[in-house]
């Protein structure tokens, strides 16, 4: 047996990488719903939604390495990949959008901790950037949803587990990436002080 079927299998393959998928989209969909609470009401709640948004950072990089993995091992012409198709061509078409908008609003996001507030084109493209990516992330969200809850607790299934390799390496690797989010969000959520500044002083003023 050769050593990249070997490791192939530890890892689970392609079923394996199509559980860490499903994983880490739960987790973000979780994330990102207590993100979407903050902006309902960001001026009160904006120490909440950097800290939410940076604790994203890490689980967002994992599922777009995760997705990115099967795109590089299915066009370099890997025989399962291959065997088991690329995504419809709407999804395939959509995924650039997708990206793109993910990496455009986390960079203007952390942009705008480092710049604080008195960058106004920054968080100019930050709010356009949010609008593209919530637009093409619902989109992708609802065509993946309904496979999500079974890819996502089949690693939890003594027998399914034990059927594709590496269960416990998938799940060790998202709570690593929970806890690295934890920390990297309490380490930078006191740069938004200048932000929550600004914002208290517009309702000091709208008063």
């Amino acid at each position: 047996m050769s050593f990249a079927r070997t490791r192939s299998r530890s890892s689970g393959g392609i079923d394996g990488n199509e559980r860490l998928t499903a994983l880490s989209g739960a987790v973000l969909l979780v994330l990102l719903a207590a993100e979407g609470v903050t902006i309902l009401s960001i001026r009160p709640m904006l120490s909440a939604h950097v800290f939410i948004g940076m604790l994203l950072i890490p689980p967002v990089a994992l599922k777009l390495g995760s997705t990115g993995w099967r795109f590089l091992r299915y066009y370099a012409g890997s025989r399962v990949y291959r065997a088991k198709g690329p995504p419809r061509l709407p999804l395939r078409m959509l995924a650039p959008f997708v990206v793109a908008s993910t990496v455009a609003l986390f960079s203007t996001g952390v942009a705008l901790l480092i710049l604080g507030p008195e960058h106004g084109f920054v968080l100019g493209l930050h709010k356009a950037s949010f609008v593209v990516w919530l637009a093409a992330t619902g989109i992708h969200v609802l065509a993946y949803l309904w496979r999500v809850p079974a890819l996502m607790l089949a690693d939890w299934h003594p027998r399914d587990a034990s059927v594709v390799g590496g269960s416990l390496a998938r799940r060790a690797l998202v709570a690593a990436v929970i806890v690295t989010g934890a920390i990297l969000a309490v380490s930078t959520v006191r740069y938004a002080q200048p932000w929550v500044h600004r914002t208290a002083h517009f309702r000091h003023h709208d008063r």
